[in-house]
């Protein structure tokens, strides 16, 4: 198992890395889950993407405190909405399918801004 962990984990920062030069793809997440994998496989490479210079802040916030900072919650949303409104005005879609995809954007925004943010 520990071997799946580890490639998992990599997959997903590779998978991060890929999503800091896509704006529709999302880099935290996939970093979070390469901690997730890695503390699990390799205490190393957590501690080395806990203490990455970019990345490792907001990481350490989620893990430590379930934490996002305003900075980040604002970018988040941000991109939802262009998102929506990109996906609305350029695909025309059925209103089923329109209504779905907001209710899914809606709701991850609301735990997005939910949640509490970091201690300064």
């Amino acid at each position: 198992m520990r071997y799946m962990y580890l490639a998992l984990g990599w997959i997903m920062v590779a998978t991060g890395i890929v999503g800091a030069f896509l704006p529709v793809l999302p880099t935290t997440p996939f970093l979070l889950l390469a901690v997730w994998c890695f503390s699990r496989s390799s205490p190393r490479l957590e501690a080395w993407l806990l203490s990455h210079p970019q990345f490792g802040a907001p990481l350490r916030n989620w893990k430590e405190t379930g934490s996002i900072a305003r900075r980040a919650k604002i970018a988040a949303v941000s991109v939802m909405t262009v998102s929506y409104a990109i996906f609305w005005f350029t695909t025309d879609p059925p209103a089923l399918r329109a209504t779905l995809v907001l209710i899914v954007m809606l709701c991850s925004a609301a735990f997005i801004v939910t949640r509490p943010e970091p201690k300064t």
